[in-house]
């Protein structure tokens, strides 16, 4: 198997420990989410249930990490940012949900376990990412707020990332692109959706949290919506590359749904050589931090330097 390839300069410092920044920045956000979620037993009980099965079904918690280590590359710190990192944690999780479902992506399984509806039904399913959707605004409405970045932009900045220009406008061109030939430039625009736009709201959450400046802004959001393009990318190769045991879900579904892919439409090589291109692109974005960045570095370093 090959490996996406890093520039020399996206190198992470040798002291810098990703799998403990990551298991640190796990347990905050799993802390943080179980006191803004309603327990299991609060009433309706089935609902709650149904909510945190799949928020903490194990789940890597990569976008919630990249809010907090954007909050540290722009000299904030972590407290503050946690309601917006684990605002998006629900938002994604809500996607998830709603992306398993029979009228959608129909998957029996996601993060090895049953998909929420395998367990508790399509109706309760609907519902339960509906109820996360809801709450991550709940929760990013308990952010202290900034003086560049007051409740207003934060809200903002979610909804328009969750909204019909943004993730569902990715979701839908995908669902519309079922069984169709669409070209390459069709396909990046579900990509800069359904998976870059959450990315780069991640980011730029994080960045906001530390009254980051304009500059800073938009470096992450160069950064963010490189990764995702990049990440997407990766994620069609080992979709067909790669064994259900091996990615946690099924493997092998998009071909199998009909779904426009990098690698169906472009080949492997190409796709491998277009995610590499946009790799560097988003190691080059965080140049303006002259090294404070390194945490981002290396979760970049991990997402997109995937065997496949």
């Amino acid at each position: 198997m090959t490996t996406t390839a890093r520039p020399q300069s996206a190198t992470p410092r040798p002291s810098f420990d990703l799998p403990a920044y990551l298991a640190a920045s796990t347990a905050a956000v799993n802390r943080a989410l179980d006191r803004f979620l309603p327990s299991e037993t609060t009433k309706p009980a089935t609902i709650h249930k149904a909510m945190r099965y799949s928020l903490f079904a194990g789940g890597k918690r990569l976008r919630p990490a990249l809010c907090l280590a954007a909050a540290e590359a722009c000299g904030g710190r972590i407290t503050p940012a946690l309601p917006l990192a684990c605002a998006v944690e629900c938002i994604h999780t809500y996607s998830l949900i709603h992306d398993d479902l029979p009228a959608m992506d129909n998957d029996d399984y996601r993060r090895g376990k049953p998909t929420n509806h395998k367990v508790f039904g399509e109706g309760i399913a609907v519902l339960a990412g509906d109820a996360l959707l809801t709450q991550a605004f709940e929760i990013a409405a308990q952010a202290q707020g900034w003086p560049r970045y007051p409740h207003r932009a934060l809200v903002l900045e979610v909804a328009k990332a969750a909204g019909s220009l943004q993730l569902i406008a990715g979701q839908v061109a995908d669902l519309e692109g079922e069984g169709k030939r669409i070209s390459a430039e069709e396909l990046r625009y579900i990509h800069e959706r359904k998976t870059s736009a959450l990315l780069c709201c991640s980011v730029r959450l994080g960045g906001m949290s530390a009254n980051g400046t304009p500059a800073q802004l938009k470096a992450l959001t160069a950064f963010g919506y490189h990764v995702g393009l990049a990440f997407q990318i990766i994620d069609d190769i080992l979709d067909v590359t790669q064994t259900s045991e091996q990615l946690g879900k099924t493997a092998g579904k998009d071909a199998k749904a009909q779904k426009a892919t990098y690698p169906s439409i472009v080949g492997l090589e190409k796709s491998r050589a277009i995610a590499q291109r946009l790799t560097a692109k988003a190691f080059a974005a965080l140049k303006p931090f002259r090294g404070k960045a390194v945490a981002l570095e290396a979760l970049a370093q991990f997402l997109l330097v995937r065997e496949k």
